[in-house]
């Protein structure tokens, strides 16, 4: 269990506030799958102040999917503490988390994202700003660093902490390395001995055994998880299971799989209508539908399609095939393919 002041959180597991990925629906996917915690994809401060509304609609969630934090990116002071007090008044999430990590260079260059690691003065003036001008918590996500000639972590959290944040997570890997190269976990453990508040690990977790390894190696206080749930939702199942047994449970069968992308198609459809449903859906189509039998095929045929509805009609009838195989349909894939390096989180 995790402590963020008011804030209980239920397992030592969060879920990564990831663009394009962590809307609603899989949000919700996660938390009933065990992740303790979830963000919003990060969210544009400058599109708040100006009422955007599909920066707006990125916020929306619903109370099952609490504790929620909504996290933000900006380069001002000013208007990241403005869009703070609209997101406490309006939005009312459990917390809210300063993106100080996101390194893809179109956030980077406007001054914001781990930019701001570059100039600590500037952090400190942002995270009064905004710590000053809500109730709720407030906590942050770093890197270890811009690049290996400045790996400034430890001072950053300990600014962090002296301006009033209630929580650190920290990816050890530097902003120039984007999500290549391996992550430093011993800073992690770095960070922890120079603060008091509690520290979430994250980076390079790819099972449950790699959970409870960052736990002991580092002794943060929980892990978060980003790529390694694309596709993969029960990670967070498995790294409880895990945590509290010491046994590692079976991953999910073919069938299983499908199951959990019809429903998570099925949230899409909902949220977003047909057309736009069918076309978020198909970058999750490729993460859940690997591993297994003709999945490419599969996976092909349904990137082609317009509709949500078809979609969905061909997951069924990918269903009733592997319920009546039941030789195939109770395959468990392995998920080592399922790294995905071409999405971002803050």
């Amino acid at each position: 269990m995790l402590r963020i002041k008011n804030i209980t959180v239920s397992s030592k597991v969060v879920l990564a506030p990831m663009a394009g990925v962590t809307d609603h629906a899989f949000r919700m996917i996660c938390r009933r799958m065990g992740a303790g915690m979830v963000y919003t994809e990060f969210v544009s401060a400058n599109g708040i102040i100006r009422g955007n509304d599909k920066t707006l609609q990125m916020m929306r969630y619903e109370e099952e999917e609490r504790p929620i934090g909504v996290q933000i990116f900006g380069e001002s002071a000013e208007v990241l503490a403005e869009s703070a007090r609209y997101i406490q008044d309006t939005v009312k999430p459990d917390l809210i988390d300063l993106n100080f990590g996101c390194p893809v260079p179109k956030i980077t260059k406007k001054g914001a994202g781990s930019a701001i690691l570059k100039d600590l003065p500037r952090m400190d003036e942002i995270t009064r700003a905004v710590v000053a001008a809500v109730d709720i918590p407030v906590t942050a996500k770093i890197r270890a660093g811009w690049d290996f000639s400045c790996i400034n972590a430890p001072e950053s959290a300990q600014l962090l902490e002296t301006a009033g944040i209630s929580a650190l997570t920290i990816h050890p890997r530097t902003t120039k390395m984007l999500y290549t190269g391996k992550a430093k976990w011993e800073l992690i453990g770095e960070v922890k001995s120079r603060v008091k508040i509690p520290v979430i690990g994250n980076g390079d977790i790819t099972s449950a055994q790699d959970a409870r390894r960052m736990l002991d190696e580092t002794g943060c206080d929980a892990v978060m998880v980003g790529r390694r749930s694309l596709g993969n939702p029960w990670i967070f199942q498995e790294i409880n299971h895990y945590l509290s047994t010491g046994e590692t449970p079976l991953p999910p069968t073919v069938l299983e799989r499908l199951e959990l992308c019809k429903y998570h198609l099925e949230l899409e459809m909902r949220d977003r209508g047909e057309r736009a449903g069918a076309n978020f859906m198909k970058k999750h189509l490729g993460w859940y539908l690997k591993g297994f039998h003709n999945a490419s095929n599969y996976r092909q045929q349904l990137v082609r399609m317009q509709s949500a509805s078809e979609m969905y009609a061909s997951i069924q009838d990918m269903i009733s095939y592997f319920q009546n195989h039941p030789h195939e349909g109770q395959v468990r894939p392995g998920m080592d393919d399922a790294l995905i390096t071409n999405v971002s989180y803050g």
